[in-house]
């Protein structure tokens, strides 16, 4: 038991001590130092580690069987750039203040949520790992007049999330996992507190048999269903936010209309429509997307 305890707090503070001796400082430079800095990130994931490059790989030929072998090779080179920027944008957030952020992160179309705070309705804000997501979950409170919250999935370390979950938090936007996503619809919805959810679809579901079976990007995929759970429970209506990379350390977003009346669509509608604006957004631009996710892990037949 005691070895147990002074393992844990050897843990805890190993992991202050990464976070507020190397994080923090490093993510106080300007972010134009950072990619000088760190300019060989980029060669150094691709080329010396191969950080998932099977994966990523992998990912890429079975989701464009059309593309030449040449293609591939300068998508994955490209990707390995912009996974380096994210890094470093990722970094950067846990310092970065309201007024850079907002800069570097704009909304294109924010009014069009007003008509909707006006009748005290929530709204659920759809999108995938593209681009950067991390400045959006930071942000959300400020770029939207409805109270903001991103769901996402707990980290394995603990002690690192609570001290990620702090800088996440700080401009107000709420953060919830898996655990209690549930309780926190609840909650609001009886407060009759209008809410922003961000949530992101395009992770892999761990159970195969609670999702929604498609084809996308070429393949028989397993997708999480919760965006349009919680959209028909409540009836609230659905935006899939698209983000593009306007450039290096920049970025816009707007909001697409999916539905008002969730109620009223076909079982898989939602994600099926959310999956149509993100295919386009991959086509566009594919290195944006996160390939070196393990996108793919349930094997369907």
């Amino acid at each position: 038991m005691k070895i147990r305890l002074f393992n844990l707090y050897m843990n805890k503070l190993l992991n202050n001590i990464l976070f507020y001796g190397l994080l923090i400082p490093l993510s106080l430079l300007p972010v134009k130092i950072l990619y000088f800095v760190f300019g060989f990130m980029p060669f150094f994931l691709h080329s010396v580690v191969k950080y998932r490059k099977n994966v990523v790989v992998s990912n890429l030929r079975k989701s464009f069987p059309y593309f030449t072998e040449q293609q591939i090779k300068d998508i994955t080179k490209k990707y390995y750039s912009h996974l380096s920027d994210i890094l470093l944008e990722s970094l950067k957030m846990l310092t970065i203040s309201k007024k850079g952020v907002m800069k570097r992160y704009k909304c294109l179309n924010p009014s069009i949520l007003n008509p909707y705070l006006k009748q005290n309705k929530s709204v659920i804000l759809v999108s995938a790992h593209y681009n950067n997501w991390e400045y959006l979950v930071l942000s959300l409170s400020m770029q939207f007049q409805h109270h903001g919250i991103g769901v996402g999935k707990s980290m394995s370390n603990k002690t690192f999330e609570t001290l990620m979950h702090k800088k996440r938090t700080r401009y107000g936007t709420e953060v919830v996992y898996a655990e209690n996503v549930r309780e926190t619809f609840k909650f609001y919805e009886q407060e009759n507190k209008p809410c922003a959810y961000m949530m992101l679809f395009d992770q892999s579901p761990n159970n195969d048999k609670r999702c929604y079976i498609t084809t996308f990007l070429s393949q028989k995929t397993a997708v999480i269903y919760g965006q349009e759970y919680f959209a028909k429970k409540y009836n609230f209506p659905v935006f899939f936010y698209k983000v593009r990379k306007v450039k290096r350390g920049y970025y816009e977003f707007e909001l697409e209309h999916i539905t008002d009346t969730p109620n009223e669509t076909e079982y898989g509608f939602i994600t099926e429509k959310s999956l149509s604006v993100l295919t386009s957004l991959i086509n566009e631009a594919p290195q944006y997307w996160l390939w070196s996710h393990r996108r793919w892990k349930i094997h369907l037949e």
